[in-house]
């Protein structure tokens, strides 16, 4: 206990020393309140790791909104967001944020035990018909079970706030939803059935696909490469402190939103398992092959007029972390 203290402490004391320049302007994030990325810039301007001047915004539509009329310089986005926009002529990229997505949970009492027990139960699904968890989802029941999950559960679209309220009042036997809605429900004691990421791997697609990621355009990035590269050098600098320090996330918690230290460990756990350790030419490839699974499902309305990654999606840098 007193070594991982020490060195939980040495941690932060070098995560707050300024080894990277702090001259580059400024990098000017969109951020949700209470959400994800907020905890990690949170701890990139608590330690002095990097010049971030956030800009909260009230809902992802506005993030976007507010990336494409350059009010911010960067936001958090889904990369097949970034996939469609590129093959439409816009000139954004990516670098991962986030390998985690949300998973299937059910109430305690619910029959629902794995994805097999779907058919006719009453599933919630957060975001749209065209929601990626949904088609992966939808993919791995028709490749592994045979199902086809369309016709075969009574769906129900809704946002996840309103979908933990309808689970909770038992009017759904399962909801698949954004991981940090599934690791409150978990801690509210939801069964997680199974894990999107999980679906994703028995697909063979391969593990630490990224879904989130920090986007902007290649066009701003040519001309601030230093801001840039201090940027996402402070954020895998952040994103090893949360990994580490239980500490640092006591401190978050009203960041969190979390209502107990239950809620709050749920969190902390999700978010360190989808911190994205490497992000190399084998991630690049199996976001890829997922990408080419979704089109084949969601077809044009999904990812455009692309049935490929377009060049450019994935900013160029690459990484590799210790487990």
């Amino acid at each position: 206990m007193l070594a991982r203290r020490r060195f939980s402490a040495l941690l932060l004391a070098a995560a707050s020393r300024p080894a990277i320049a702090i001259a580059a302007p400024a990098i000017r994030v969109g951020v949700l309140r209470f959400g994800t990325v907020s905890w990690e810039i949170d701890v990139i301007r608590t330690h002095g790791l990097a010049a971030v001047a956030p800009q909260e915004l009230a809902a992802p539509q506005a993030a976007q909104i507010a990336l494409q009329a350059g009010q911010v310089d960067a936001i958090v986005v889904d990369w097949m967001w970034v996939a469609r926009q590129r093959a439409t002529g816009a000139d954004w990229s990516f670098v991962p944020f986030s390998n985690a997505v949300g998973a299937l949970i059910a109430p305690d009492a619910s029959p629902v035990r794995n994805v097999a027990d779907l058919p006719g139960k009453r599933l919630g699904i957060a975001g749209s018909p065209l929601d990626k968890s949904w088609l992966i989802l939808r993919a791995y029941a028709k490749d592994r079970l045979g199902i086809d999950l369309d016709s075969a559960s009574e769906r129900s679209f809704a946002a996840p706030s309103l979908l933990a309220e309808q689970m909770k009042l038992g009017r759904l036997d399962a909801v698949l939803t954004f991981w940090p809605f599934a690791a409150r429900a978990e801690a509210a004691g939801a069964r997680r059935v199974m894990a999107v990421e999980e679906a994703v791997a028995e697909l063979g697609i391969g593990a630490n696909v990224p879904y989130l990621g920090y986007t902007f355009s290649a066009a701003w990035a040519q001309r601030n490469r230093e801001t840039l590269a201090n940027f996402l050098a402070a954020s895998r600098q952040a994103r090893e402190i949360l990994a580490r320090s239980d500490d640092e996330w006591r401190r978050l918690r009203p960041l969190t939103g979390a209502v107990d230290d239950a809620e709050l460990l749920k969190l902390r756990d999700w978010y360190r398992a989808g911190r994205p350790r490497n992000w190399r030419a084998e991630e690049r490839e199996a976001a890829a092959k997922l990408y080419a699974l979704l089109a084949r499902i969601g077809g044009p309305a999904l990812v455009g007029p692309s049935a490929a990654v377009p060049p450019g999606t994935f900013w160029p840098v690459e990484w590799r972390e210790s487990a």
